[in-house]
């Protein structure tokens, strides 16, 4: 999964070497944390949100497979 938000997030940003995601595991979930330059959040987010709601549903997609919840956190 981590290698998928990768292959996303790497050509919408333009240091794509700064590109972090971490994985948190608990109970009934997994949350991914993905960290990038300052000064990619906005490319990341999009306008109104839109490409950061279009990376989570393909990771929700890609997660059903698993059976706890799949979480998305830019920060």
């Amino acid at each position: 999964m981590k290698a998928l938000i990768e292959t996303i997030v790497r050509p919408l940003v333009d240091f794509p070497e700064e590109i972090q995601v971490t994985e948190k595991e608990e109970q009934h979930k997994i949350t991914y944390h993905l960290t990038v330059h300052p000064e990619d959040v906005g490319k990341v987010i999009g306008k109104n949100g839109r490409i950061a709601k279009s990376i989570r549903t393909v990771v929700y997609a890609a997660g059903t497979d698993s059976k706890k919840r799949i979480y998305l956190d830019i920060m």
